[in-house]
């Protein structure tokens, strides 16, 4: 895995315009999510278009070691014959979860329905991560816990049958409704789920593509009741999977910053759960035209074409958080370049990320010569109007702290800066975006 792979520093250097066109990495989420409901479903599974990072590696592996038969064909296609809701089989040895927390807490509301006992194991950064947003629900459904502060490694025994409930998110998570959604699938009865705020319905959509009986109720607040009655008995799908436009931030950000810059980003996901990033970056002031919308497997999708733009600085509504939560590594690089002051708020689930995301893209940016003040929930950034960033200088690299995004998002801001940026270690974007250098270098060379 790459946190315990020789660290390869690297300092990204001005490029000049980037153009042309290119394709970017299934969806994270989707990809997560149609092998687990695969390996869950009866018959046979067929996807296109899957992630082949880390992450979603590990929740393919873990799968297996419960049953499911998972294999790539020649021609890239992922085929999944699944062993049924109810039909988890006990796993020989640990799950290795590497760097995902996405894995660790879906894959736990799995097995917590199931009466079986799994010992999860990640590397370094993903045993700091609290898993007791996700424990505290299962808990109640039956499922038992032995872990050190709700901490990997951990191990679980679930209840057969599970008791169903109705849970209220007391914080904005699609990984914990989706947990509990997941393990209401082999529950006797009813399992709810209240969501004071949306977050990315993925969970939702492809439940019901599969055949269980899931509704969604949304009050005039906004507030959705979700419902899954169980056991389910989910039938195997041909799944199309739309680009991650969480990989399509770093690209849209690149072009945006960069003079001169003019790039299509093709077949990307556009769900308004996860299509934040656009928006704000929309209200900034950045040229990002959709070609050729359409639809993909239920989930929206099209084309960006995305120009050098004059970015501005602004007051992010902390209600778009949920929707871009994972994208503000590379906002905050947008912002770094934009003319006056940007402000983000509420943003404190970015503090239990891979890594501390506020902390350490606030200590990042400095080193790239950035304006950033740090706040409890978020950080504000005076741009430059524009003009590069310094870069860092001499032997000073940027700390990644084996974070994905930390490590894509100061790669951007090294494009369009006087010094370039180094990183300390750019193994870890192999968890989600394995060809990032490679597209990033295809523009340039373009």
């Amino acid at each position: 895995m790459s946190a315990s792979a020789t660290p390869r520093p690297r300092r990204f250097l001005p490029t000049g315009a980037l153009n042309g066109t290119i394709r970017v990495p299934g969806d994270k989420s989707i990809s997560h999510r149609s092998i687990m409901l695969g390996a869950l479903a009866l018959g046979e599974t067929r996807v296109t278009g899957l992630l082949e990072g880390e992450d979603v590696m590990s929740t393919a592996a873990a799968m297996r070691a419960m049953g499911a038969k998972i294999v790539k064909t020649d021609d890239g296609e992922w085929i999944i014959n699944g062993v049924g809701v109810g039909g988890l089989l006990q796993p020989e040895t640990a799950l290795d979860m590497g760097n995902s927390g996405t894995s660790t807490r879906l894959l736990m509301g799995l097995v917590a329905s199931h009466g079986i006992t799994a010992t999860f194991v990640g590397d370094a950064s993903l045993s700091k991560r609290p898993m007791g947003r996700v424990i505290d629900p299962l808990s109640t459904m039956g499922a038992d816990f032995t872990s050190v502060e709700g901490r990997l490694p951990l191990t679980m025994r679930g209840a057969s049958p599970a008791v169903p409930i109705t849970y209220r998110l007391p914080m904005a998570s699609a990984q914990v409704k989706s947990a509990v959604l997941l393990a209401g699938l082999n529950t006797p009865g009813i399992t709810t789920v209240i969501e004071p705020v949306p977050t990315r319905d993925h969970s939702e959509r492809m439940l019901r593509g599969f055949g269980a009986n899931l509704t969604v109720d949304v009050d005039e607040e906004g507030t959705r009741t979700i419902q899954i009655h169980g056991p389910a008995e989910l039938k195997g799908q041909t799944i199309v999977v739309p680009g991650d436009p969480s990989s399509a931030a770093f690209f849209i950000v690149a072009a945006l910053t960069v003079p001169g810059s003019d790039v299509l980003i093709e077949n990307v996901g556009l769900n308004p759960t996860r299509a934040g990033i656009v928006t704000v970056l929309r209200q900034m002031g950045g040229s990002i035209e959709e070609v050729n919308p359409r639809e993909v497997g239920g989930e929206p999708v099209a084309d960006l074409r995305v120009r050098h733009s004059q970015l501005h600085g602004i007051e992010v509504d902390p209600e778009i958080v949920p929707s871009m939560v994972d994208e503000f590594p590379v906002l905050f690089v947008a912002a770094a370049q934009a003319k006056g002051r940007t402000v983000t708020t509420g943003l404190e689930e970015l503090r239990v990320k891979e890594s501390d995301r506020i902390t350490v893209m606030r200590v990042a940016l400095e080193l790239a010569g950035a304006n950033v003040t740090e706040t409890e929930d978020g950080l504000i950034i005076d741009g430059t109007g524009g003009a590069p960033l310094p870069g860092t200088s001499g032997a000073h690299h940027v700390a990644t702290h084996l974070d994905h995004r930390i490590a894509m998002s100061m790669a951007i801001a090294g494009l369009n800066s006087m010094n370039g940026v180094a990183i300390d270690d750019t193994s870890p974007i192999a968890t989600s975006f394995p060809n990032f250098e490679a597209l990033l270098a295809s523009l340039v060379a373009r």
